[in-house]
């Protein structure tokens, strides 16, 4: 929605009434720019994007400015009080970015911040559509190159930062945000993060719900897989939140938006994600057959340099099915519970559980595993069983 001036004046409001989110996140972002610019940097025609997190997103033009700044800019300002430490995590995240060269930057420029005001302010990249509207739209061999170009980004962001940890956990000190451990976290994105400890309950979620027991070398397998992620190796930069829709796809490339669960973590983790497509988002759906493996081996063109080990094609694999093992199991923890007992269509989450757990699989069966192999397929069988019969996940729109 397009705001004129008229309605962000706090005299509009009424006396003492107090500003709105909008109008305080603008006068706000002016304070900060002027006190980092050395001079007044009005901002007009503010417009609200409605962030899907717990700050007030806004997109302003600069109305004046002697300095080289962008045309229009985007403000991000957290409430205060918040126990959480989104602003603190999204902060470091770009100020790690900003300091990177501009060729490895893939992500829009901080231009300024506040870690009392709890504002950012940072380059606008337009109206460019986002990986999630390619997606969604009608344009296979489109989505499919933006797909690409997502995982050679997101290879990108691994290769430039598998060294800044340190400066990472630096940054997020300075802003009274805490390094998140990976003892305290798994893979899984969006709401929250969740713990490791989960991996334990499932065996018991599935036995219960399903009568599907789980084998002591299934356990050892999720628990290796687990521990793979706390290891020191691979260890890079992550958006965490891998949702299509925090990508927008410019004319320079993919560049990433919403670090508010940024962390440093085992890069294999965000791999995962290539595996069992944005498991995390609101409604993730299917990509064709022969997909997933192009976007590894786009990941993998950006990284192998760093870690030449992943050249090895056994090796790959192995990491790999490791970590959709983990990602699939946290993802089956978290959803389970709030499935109920409805039959489900093609594009629910227990259609996507079914097919998850199918490639799951498939792919240990390749891998030589038979264990997780069988595992999965019952659980894919079991899953089907109450929600379907018959239930595979919709592809995404594009490929249709």
């Amino acid at each position: 929605m397009i705001l004129d001036a008229s309605s962000t004046d706090d005299a509009s409001l009424g006396a003492g009434a107090e500003p709105s989110p909008v109008a305080h996140a603008v006068a706000t972002a002016e304070a900060i720019l002027g006190q980092r610019f050395g001079s007044a940097i009005p901002l007009a025609e503010p417009e609200d994007l409605a962030g899907s997190g717990p700050a007030a997103v806004v997109r302003a033009r600069v109305a004046a400015s002697a300095f080289s700044l962008p045309r229009t800019v985007v403000v991000k300002h957290y409430p205060g009080g918040q126990a959480d430490d989104s602003f603190a995590r999204e902060a470091a995240s770009y100020q790690l970015f900003t300091a990177l060269p501009t060729e490895d930057r893939v992500c829009p420029e901080l231009l300024a911040h506040d870690g009392d005001k709890r504002v950012l302010v940072i380059e606008d990249l337009g109206r460019a559509p986002t990986l999630e509207d390619k997606l969604r739209g009608s344009d296979s061999r489109a989505a499919e190159t933006a797909l690409l170009s997502w995982a050679r980004s997101l290879g990108r962001i691994h290769a430039s930062t598998a060294s800044r940890e340190a400066d990472f956990h630096a940054l997020l000190r300075r802003l009274s945000g805490k390094p998140r451990g990976d003892g305290e976290a798994g893979y899984l994105d969006g709401e929250e993060l969740v713990p490791l400890a989960a991996v334990a309950e499932l065996p018991a979620l599935l036995h219960d719900s399903f009568g599907v027991s789980t084998s002591e070398a299934v356990l050892d397998a999720v628990e290796r897989a687990a521990d793979n992620a706390r290891s020191v190796s691979y260890r890079a930069f992550s958006p965490v939140d891998l949702w299509p829709d925090n990508n927008l796809i410019t004319g320079a490339g993919v560049r990433f938006l919403d670090f508010e669960h940024g962390r440093i973590r085992n890069a294999l983790a965000d791999v995962a994600h290539l595996r069992v497509p944005f498991a995390s988002s609101p409604q993730p759906l299917a990509l064709p057959a022969g997909l997933s493996e192009a976007m590894i081996a786009a990941w993998r063109a950006e990284v192998v340099e760093l870690w030449p080990s992943l050249a090895d094609d056994d090796l790959l694999s192995a990491y790999t099915l490791g970590a959709q093992l983990v990602l699939t199991w946290l993802s089956t923890w978290r959803a389970l519970p709030r499935l109920g007992s409805k039959k489900a269509g093609p594009t629910s989450r227990a259609a996507a559980l079914v097919t998850w757990w199918r490639d799951l699989a498939t792919r240990a069966s390749q891998a030589g595993d038979g264990a997780v192999a069988e595992h999965a397929s019952d659980v894919a069988e079991a899953l089907d069983a109450r929600f379907g019969p018959g239930l595979q996940l919709a592809l995404y729109p594009a490929f249709r």
